[in-house]
C-alpha cells in the first residue's frame, strides 16, 4: 500500500509568492505556532486517495488520462488568505485560488465520477480551491490574530495537467513522488 493523492502542481512564481506570504505570517507569530509547508511541496489537492494498493494504480492512471482528455487547460489566480475550519480557531492556513468559471470544481467533479467505479466515493464536503500554507501546532487563538482574508499578490497558476502523487511521511516532513501525469487536452 502507498499513500496517494491527485494534485495540480504550481509554477515557481506562485510558490515563491506563497512562501513570502507564509514568511510574513510567521513573523507575526511565536516560534513553533504553525508547521509551515515547504514551498517545493505546495500544490492544489484535487483528491486525497489515501492508502492505495499497487495493483490499482493502472486503473487510476487510465481514469486520470480519461479526465485529461475531457478537460481543457485553464488558469487559476491567487486570491486571498484564509483559514479552516473557522478563522477564530484555525487549524489550516491557506491561500485561495480564484476560479471564476468554476473550471477547477468541474475538474474535481470529473475526477470524482472517474474514481467512483474504482471504489472512491465522491467527497461530501464542497471543493474549495486552496493551497495549504501551514497547519497550527499551538494556541489557535494566537494564530487567529493573523490578518486573514487579505488579498494576495496577483499571480496566475496555469492548470495544464493533473498528477497522481505518492506521499511518504517522514519525521522531517513528507516526501512526494509523481507516479503519473495526465495532460489536460480538452
Amino acid at each position: 500500500m502507498i499513500r496517494t493523492f491527485i494534485a495540480v502542481k504550481l509554477p515557481d512564481i506562485v510558490r515563491r509568492l506563497l512562501e513570502e506570504q507564509a514568511l510574513a505570517f510567521e513573523k507575526l507569530l511565536p516560534d513553533g505556532t504553525v508547521r509551515w509547508v515547504k514551498p517545493e511541496l505546495m500544490h492544489l489537492t484535487l483528491r486525497f486517495l489515501g492508502d492505495t494498493a499497487d495493483d490499482r494504480l493502472p486503473a487510476i492512471y487510465d481514469a486520470l488520462d480519461r479526465v485529461g482528455t475531457e478537460t481543457a487547460p485553464f488558469t487559476l489566480r491567487l486570491e486571498k488568505s484564509g483559514a479552516f475550519p473557522i478563522p477564530r480557531r484555525p487549524r489550516v492556513l491557506w491561500a485561495g485560488l480564484q476560479d471564476d468559471a468554476g473550471q477547477a470544481a468541474a475538474l474535481k467533479q470529473r475526477l470524482d465520477a472517474a474514481l467512483t467505479p474504482l471504489g472512491w466515493e465522491p467527497e461530501a464536503r464542497p471543493f474549495t480551491s486552496h493551497i495549504t500554507l501551514g497547519r497550527t501546532k499551538g494556541d489557535q487563538r494566537t494564530v487567529a490574530t493573523l490578518p486573514l482574508g487579505m488579498a494576495l499578490p496577483p499571480a496566475e497558476a496555469p492548470v495544464t495537467a493533473i498528477h497522481l502523487i505518492e506521499s511518504k511521511l517522514r519525521p522531517a516532513g513528507p516526501v512526494y513522488s509523481t507516479l503519473h501525469t495526465a495532460r489536460l487536452l480538452g
